[in-house]
């Protein structure tokens, strides 16, 4: 665990989340705090335990919006925010996706709401952020360019990874990049490699709708994606979450990752285990938790 980072929330924690919280040089990043569950799987609505554990999640990620110097939108999917709140962010430094361009129409709409319809965008300091870098004090932010959630042309649209430096500590969020596919988002990783990052926050691919909500393909590449990354990025911990951890047999898919990262010093680990808690995989447990 790298020292002022903490994962609040994730796939390997029961909810869907990448929610990410940083405390260092004496500035408090909130990296899309927020978190929500599948509508559906397996047919099935969410189960009582998953929304206990929603609300307990999103009890910690109002708190640490309200305490977080600066707070980070990288898209507007609503695991990624709080809807439907915005005083909790209120007087606070907003540093979010352009809702004005590169953006698709859902995501637009969305970012609309927050943002502008909300009040949102005359009540708090509000920045797009895009291919953007920001200096508070000893702690640098940098923005890359607007990458495919995904693949290449995905209609879910794009979204933004961040990272983080604070004197030797380099710290990276990826987002929903699913693996990542992009070569674009590939190519900006490799340019975020010096200094060696200490932590890398990855979305994994979604091998759990492999050839239905997306290609195999796609998911292919996203795994080949992830090797590129620990090859050449080769952070010190590499946490790979979120999409993958809806998958019940994510290990499978991952093997030779786990087998290259041994190999090249690197950490490769879930969210949960960053955290040094068990796996918790509970979306992918619904049929289950449903038969109980």
């Amino acid at each position: 665990m790298i020292s002022g980072v903490r994962i609040v929330a994730a796939d390997s924690m029961g909810v869907r989340s990448l929610a990410t919280f940083v405390d260092m040089c004496g500035v408090s990043v909130g990296v899309d705090l927020g978190a929500a569950l599948a509508p559906r799987r397996f047919g099935l609505p969410p189960h009582s335990v998953e929304y206990e554990r929603l609300e307990r999640v999103l009890d910690v990620a109002r708190r640490l919006v309200r305490e977080s110097d600066v707070v980070v939108v990288t898209h507007y999917h609503y695991d990624h925010y709080i809807r439907g709140e915005p005083e909790i962010y209120y007087g606070k430094r907003l540093l979010v996706k352009d809702i004005e361009r590169d953006i698709n129409r859902s995501q637009r709409f969305r970012g609309y709401m927050f943002l502008k319809k909300s009040g949102l965008a005359y009540r708090a300091h509000v920045t797009p952020s895009d291919s953007s870098t920001f200096v508070f004090d000893k702690m640098v932010i940098e923005f890359s360019k607007p990458v495919w959630h995904g693949e290449p042309g995905s209609r879910v649209g794009k979204v933004l990874m961040v990272r983080i430096q604070c004197e030797d500590n380099s710290v990276i969020f990826t987002s929903d990049v699913q693996g990542p596919v992009d070569p674009d988002a590939l190519s900006t990783l490799k340019s975020w490699s010096r200094p060696r990052p200490s932590l890398i926050i990855l979305g994994g691919p979604p091998t759990y709708s492999s050839g239905t909500l997306v290609s195999e393909e796609a998911v292919r590449m996203g795994l080949e994606g992830l090797e590129t990354v620990l090859r050449d990025v080769r952070p010190e911990i590499l946490v790979v979450d979120h999409h993958l951890l809806r998958d019940i047999e994510y290990l499978k898919h991952i093997q030779r990752h786990v087998r290259i990262a041994s190999e090249l010093g690197v950490k490769l680990i879930t969210a949960a285990e960053y955290e040094g808690r068990p796996v918790e995989q509970l979306e992918a447990r619904r049929r289950e938790l449903w038969r109980r």
